[in-house]
């Protein structure tokens, strides 16, 4: 079957996502989203791209697959991450990330040249008290992280650090120890010292210097 990539508007990808996704709904925004029409040019197939949900992938020149969706077509997903890849590219983009869950092959991704960069712990609730949140999700379940590079994109950051918040504790973005949450509301700390924070930032300036220069 013949199938092709094109641009989609994020309330189409929203509208397909809402109607095929298994577990998600649509995300609140994205840099771009693409579909993938059949020889008659039907949807069958959609993929949204935002910026990484993890703040410390989120340097600027990484964007992630927040969500892709298919009717069950077959090849509709790797065509959609070839196609992901290639459009972040073209805009300048250094690294493309994803994620899959515990007992998904990840052979779409492989077809499409994809990288299996990392193995996620199982998180123990998506709420947090920094980001109140409701309704499906992952929760229990780990993950895989997938990426694909082009040349300037720098190593990621250490598995500890790639490890999300718990929902009682949060590990700290510079050396990964655990630091407990606050009670009562409010925004949650990221690091477990002045010093480390310190750290985190000189580390973050001299990536993105080094980004540029590249």
């Amino acid at each position: 079957m013949k199938l092709t990539v094109v641009p989609l508007t994020l309330a189409d990808a929203g509208a397909a996502v809402d109607r095929w996704h298994r577990h998600h709904r649509r995300p609140q925004g994205h840099r771009f989203s693409l579909g993938v029409l059949d020889g008659a040019d039907r949807l069958r197939g959609v993929a949204i791209v935002g910026r990484p949900v993890a703040r410390v992938l989120d340097t600027g020149w990484t964007v992630e697959v927040t969500r892709v969706a298919t009717d069950g077509c077959p090849n509709a997903c790797s065509a959609l991450y070839g196609g992901v890849w290639q459009t972040a590219r073209a805009m300048g983009f250094r690294r493309a990330l994803t994620y899959t869950q515990d007992g998904e092959s990840g052979a779409s991704l492989r077809a499409a040249g994809w990288r299996r960069a990392a193995e996620l712990r199982p998180r123990t609730g998506w709420d947090t008290p920094s980001r109140r949140r409701t309704g499906r999700g992952t929760d229990g379940i780990a993950r895989t992280l997938w990426e694909q590079t082009r040349a300037g994109a720098l190593p990621l950051p250490p598995i500890g650090v790639l490890r999300d918040e718990l929902r009682d504790e949060i590990q700290c973005a510079a050396c990964g120890r655990s630091v407990p949450l606050p009670p009562g509301p409010g925004r949650p700390p990221r690091y477990c010292t002045v010093a480390c924070r310190k750290r985190a930032y000189r580390h973050r300036h001299t990536q993105r210097a080094a980004e540029v220069a590249a």
